[in-house]
């Protein structure tokens, strides 16, 4: 259960279905805080998904939640913060999965390109989904790494770890 309220961030392109989102977690009784765009005026969505990854980059926030028209610009720039994982998703396997093995901690959604119904069904997915750790954490801990400064890159296992494959 989630214990601090969730973040929500959208641009121009995001604010009809955040606004939609923001409806359904309060139905939910799921707190939110709303820092995004409160208007269909042009924006620059950087500024909020720097908002949203900082809160969880820092511990403010558990969860966040990010929406553009695609998706996309939003998790570029959500990715680059430290302990994000922020997943673009356009279907409720892909929620499900991000959430269960890599333990996504921000959503991002295309308002452009998913339907309100598609969109509430991939954030109760999303919302609903454990993370389920064991394997998955070997997973999480090479992706901390490779996000840690002046790192040393990361060394695949011996070849003989990986099946061969004709090309």
């Amino acid at each position: 259960m989630l214990q601090k309220p969730i973040y929500i961030g959208n641009d121009h392109g995001g604010y009809e279905l955040k606004q939609s989102i923001m409806e359904h977690l309060k139905k939910r009784g799921i707190a939110y805080i709303d820092t995004g765009s409160s208007t269909r005026e042009i924006v620059r969505y950087p500024y909020y998904a720097a908002k949203i990854a900082g809160a969880v980059s820092r511990g403010e926030a558990d969860r966040g939640i990010l929406i553009c028209s695609t998706g996309i610009g939003m998790s570029i720039l959500a990715n680059r913060f430290k302990g994000v994982r922020a997943s673009l998703c356009t279907d409720t396997y892909m929620a499900k999965m991000t959430r269960a093995h890599n333990d996504s901690n921000v959503l991002c959604l295309g308002g452009k390109v998913i339907g309100e119904l598609e969109a509430l069904d991939i954030l109760d997915a999303w919302l609903d989904t454990e993370y389920e750790a064991g394997r998955h954490s070997i997973s999480l801990s090479l992706l901390g790494e490779a996000a840690s400064p002046l790192r040393p890159p990361l060394t695949p296992p011996p070849s003989s770890f990986f099946p061969s494959f004709p090309l």
